[in-house]
């Protein structure tokens, strides 16, 4: 391509138009005459070959484990706002991410209203939270006492699940000095809530959200991930370690952690697990008419 020509050098497409996520594992990313390309091996991805990257139609690259991309790449998707994520095979670590997201602040600005208004829409979104969670929504308004209700039916999410799965438990314990000291189904949600972490972590990065914002975990610098990976505690994060419990009786030569990051990626690439989280996250942070209202 001729420089300027046509101004497609510096054109952009918005991000409401673009494709979304691609996963790329396996091979070398590079530029050649203004175009990306991937020069992939054979794989459970991708047959191998030498691939263009419509690189202006995506709004984040996934690179997978066995990836390598030239200081080029990195030039040419920065100035395109097309965002690169590194992460473990299928999406069960997330590394590292370019600083790029969408090219607009809707949903930070959002974000950063709803969490710093304590009593109205920071507890609207903890309860919406926790209708997605639950499937009913809570009456009550007070943060302590949502905490608690949640704690309730966790315990007792656990036990349904335990019993559905035939996995014998005792209680969820975690001892952060030496997370492998317990038994095996504590062990198996560890890994798995690892994973779905990531996926979450991912899905923050690709919305361009703020990590260190959480609306029920405070705390930890990846605080809204951690919101975003709650809401899928049963569904995903006890499901996967439940199964990974029950598979590692057979494949007895296999480690667990193992066994969970297997079944973890399956999921994730089956089901579109980290799609439908930036999903949730819009719909989270939605516009709200009260928030319209507070901006005037």
């Amino acid at each position: 391509m001729l420089p300027g020509r046509l101004g497609l050098e510096t054109a952009r497409i918005p991000h409401t138009d673009r494709h979304g996520l691609l996963w790329l594992g396996y091979g070398n990313l590079y530029v050649k005459d203004g175009t990306l390309r991937f020069l992939a091996a054979k794989s459970y991805l991708l047959d191998a070959g030498d691939y263009a990257i419509p690189y202006q139609m995506l709004s984040c690259i996934l690179l997978g484990p066995g990836t390598t991309a030239s200081h080029d790449v990195l030039r040419l998707c920065a100035r395109h706002g097309c965002a690169m994520v590194a992460v473990g095979q299928d999406g069960v670590r997330m590394y590292t991410a370019q600083p790029h997201g969408p090219d607009a602040s809707e949903l930070a600005r959002r974000q950063a209203m709803y969490w710093a208004d304590r009593r109205g829409h920071r507890v609207r979104v903890i309860r919406e939270m926790y209708a997605m969670r639950f499937g009913d929504m809570p009456s009550q308004s007070d943060v302590n006492t949502l905490r608690g209700i949640e704690g309730m039916r966790v315990r007792k999410m656990y036990q349904e699940m335990a019993r559905r799965y035939g996995v014998e438990w005792h209680g969820r314990r975690y001892d952060r000095a030496n997370p492998d000291a317990t038994d095996p189904p504590n062990q198996a949600i560890n890994h798995a809530a690892t994973a779905v972490e990531a996926a979450a972590s991912v899905a923050v990065a690709a919305t361009a959200t703020i990590p260190q914002l959480g609306f029920v975990h405070e705390d930890s610098s990846n605080s809204f991930c951690l919101d975003i990976a709650d809401l899928y505690r049963q569904e995903l994060t006890v499901a996967i370690a439940f199964e990974a419990v029950c598979t590692s009786r057979i494949r007895q030569d296999q480690p667990l952690e193992r066994i969970v990051r297997r079944l973890a990626g399956e999921r994730f690439r089956r089901d579109g697990v980290i799609p439908g989280m930036i999903d949730r996250i819009k719909e989270i942070l939605r516009e709200s008419p009260f928030a319209r209202n507070d901006e005037e």
